[in-house]
């Protein structure tokens, strides 16, 4: 009796390859055939530091163990970096795949930030947030087929419910919470019970959104308002770090929320796993900017967030595909730009009717073919005060940047600043802290570099500021450094 069963199940197999009877089992061995359409996962830390993660610190007081599980697991980039230094503007990078020029978003606003009087240009105006124009990631994703979600930190204007996204949770203009325990009194969120904690609220939400969504391919986007400011965790966490031997309650709790974050990623990956997901979704885990420099943290890189030296703009990447990207250590140097046009390849989306500023990483993911070598870019044409002068490492103690752009071509770094046209020039292979100034010694890779980055700021319509603040005070600028100068550390 079993050989006749199986027999007739073999007959009605050829039948329906054959194009007989059994047509119906013909259309489902070709729906069978047709790949599914990854579903795509990215989480975007707030001010999560390059040395941040306990895969890649310099100490061993962090503990992020499920981040460092999927960095085993996926593809690590340790030359990555955000599209600018601070918040809102890396995002609007990110979502749009544009350099900052063409969108206009640089700062959080305003753009005259710091001492009038310590300002010699007047700063190009900043804008607030995306236009809605511009088509997103979120958007081109959605002409796939794809439900989108977001859940948690927003900063670009517009809602984004109108610009991409089906469901919206705690995305707004606002660029921080002032409460991580609730009542949060966040816009698009309703306050949970009283003591729950913001992020674990979040991963709450984004899995019941997976859940509810998994029968067709999904983009969640997860920037939790985590590591940002204000530093507020769970005090057995907090104690914890206490005992490991960081003195400053600052620090400890910082740790703790990162800690904290990487509970809540283990969540989510275990989440794809248990779903059966794990294995078609595209997981990229990365920061929106470098983070606060602080002493019980050291790190090789100069600056922090807000700085254009690589502390401010080099983040974490990792990117894990299963059975599609091979695991290991990448050392290319990427943006978060490539982002837009690599997931527009992968699933097929329809291309946006704009420019493109990143590559498509696909064939370089998948191990196909590398992607040509190519110089990265950013703008900043505005001023950013200085958050503390002990441990910014900024060109001068007022101020974590001055108006000014910036090339990393091949392992060199060019940064020019506006105000007095001067430029720094360092060799990221030999001298990562970028402490040598190399601008005077090599006037020809100086002259090389500046070429590419006025070729590329004429290109792109680069907005530079040259008009002159008439409440600038020369004497008071210098005597301010100067008074400044003695309090900062040797690094």
């Amino acid at each position: 009796m079993k050989l006749y069963t199986i027999s007739m199940s073999l007959c009605v197999l050829l039948l329906s390859v054959c194009g007989g009877k059994a047509n119906a089992s013909a259309v489902d061995l070709s729906q069978a055939s047709t790949p599914k359409k990854p579903n795509i996962l990215m989480i975007v830390v707030d001010d999560l530091g390059w040395s941040d993660v306990g895969y890649n610190q310099t100490t061993d007081l962090f503990e992020t163990p499920n981040i460092d599980e999927l960095s085993k697991q996926g593809l690590r980039f340790d030359q990555a970096y955000a599209g600018a230094a601070n918040c809102a503007p890396s995002r609007a990078v990110l979502m749009s795949g544009q350099y900052g020029p063409r969108h206009g978003v640089y700062t959080v606003s305003p753009s005259a930030r710091g001492n009038e009087k310590t300002r010699k240009l007047i700063p190009i105006k900043n804008k607030r947030g995306l236009s809605t124009d511009v088509i997103t990631i979120a958007e081109s994703l959605k002409t796939a087929g794809y439900s989108t979600g977001t859940f948690g930190k927003w900063h670009l204007g517009a809602d984004p419910d109108k610009q991409g996204f089906d469901i919206n949770v705690a995305g707004s203009h606002q660029g921080m919470t002032f409460h991580y325990f609730s009542p949060y009194e966040l816009p698009n969120i309703e306050d949970g019970p009283e003591g729950e904690y913001l992020t674990d609220r979040l991963t709450n939400e984004v899995i019941d959104w997976v859940k509810s969504s998994k029968d067709q391919p999904f983009f969640a986007y997860v920037p939790y308002y985590t590591v940002h400011t204000p530093y507020q965790a769970v005090i057995d966490k907090v104690d914890k770090y206490h005992k490991k031997g960081i003195r400053s309650k600052r620090e400890a709790t910082y740790a703790a929320m990162v800690e904290h974050m990487d509970d809540n990623v283990g969540r989510i990956l275990e989440m794809l796993s248990s779903e059966g997901l794990a294995d078609n979704t595209v997981v990229i885990f990365t920061s929106d900017n470098g983070g606060y420099r602080m002493t019980s943290f050291p790190t090789p890189l100069r600056g922090g967030k807000g700085s254009y030296y690589d502390g401010g703009l080099r983040v974490p990447l990792i990117i894990r595909w299963p059975e599609k990207v091979k695991p290991g250590l990448d050392h290319t140097p990427v943006i978060n730009a490539d982002f837009y046009p690599t997931l527009v390849n992968i699933t097929k989306s329809k291309q946006p009717n704009q420019v493109l500023d990143g590559v498509d990483l696909t064939k370089h993911l998948l191990g196909k073919k590398r992607i040509a070598e190519r110089d990265l870019f950013w703008h900043f044409p505005i001023y950013l005060q200085a958050h503390n002068g002990l441990t910014d490492q900024g060109q001068d103690p007022l101020f974590r940047t001055r108006p000014g752009s910036a090339i990393r071509s091949g392992n060199w770094k060019l940064i020019q600043y506006f105000e007095n046209n001067d430029f720094e020039l360092y060799d990221l292979t030999n001298d990562l802290a970028e402490k040598n100034n190399l601008a005077s010694e090599k006037p020809s890779k100086v002259a090389e570099l500046k070429i590419k980055l006025q070729t590329w700021q004429k290109r792109i319509g680069a907005d530079i500021p040259t008009k002159l603040n008439h409440e600038y005070d020369a004497v008071i600028n210098q005597q301010l450094i100067a008074e400044k100068l003695p309090q900062i550390k040797e690094w």
